[in-house]
């Protein structure tokens, strides 16, 4: 028997921090895409000050959207960077519970703290900001909690697919 042929069981886990990171892009693409693009209840910067309502305005919060998008792009290449050199080496069979609760607590993290960081403590946007002003904190709220689910939800599915996977 060659090394060729032998079975993946021994070495690398799940590399948890890939799927983290995949999460977190995904999170980013969904928001500035869904919530940007689609359904435009608001871009990067229009709390701050950017108005979309005017050619130049929509200019500069479009250049801010795509450097958000940027960002997102680069967490999802590191993510990808880091499955890679972990399904080089010799593991086990990795649980599907595994990717999913890592996506999932990547894409929380990223609402949670995209979240807390723009629209409280910068107030660069609000989730939705077609509704009116009195109401946008409960958007704001609800992504917050949305985000606080998924983190539960993923370390919940990592830690179950890591207790039943023997060895």
């Amino acid at each position: 028997m060659t090394a060729a042929d032998t079975p993946r069981t021994a070495g690398a886990e799940f590399p948890t921090a890939a799927g983290i990171f995949f999460g977190l892009g995904i999170g980013g693409f969904f928001d500035g895409i869904v919530l940007h693009q689609i359904l435009q209840w608001h871009h990067m910067a229009t709390s701050a000050g950017v108005s979309a309502d005017t050619v130049e305005g929509l200019r500069r919060n479009t250049l801010f959207d795509g450097l958000f998008h940027a960002a997102t792009y680069i967490f999802v290449i590191i993510g990808l960077v880091l499955l890679w050199r972990a399904s080089r080496g010799r593991h086990r069979r990795w649980s599907n519970r595994l990717l999913i609760g890592s996506l999932l607590l990547g894409f929380g993290l990223f609402n949670v703290v995209e979240g807390i960081v723009n629209h409280h403590l910068l107030r660069l946007h609000h989730v939705n900001e077609t509704v009116p002003r009195e109401q946008w904190v409960y958007w704001d709220i609800g992504f917050l909690i949305w985000g606080a689910a998924m983190i539960l939800g993923g370390w919940l599915l990592l830690r179950r697919a890591k207790d039943s996977t023997p060895g």
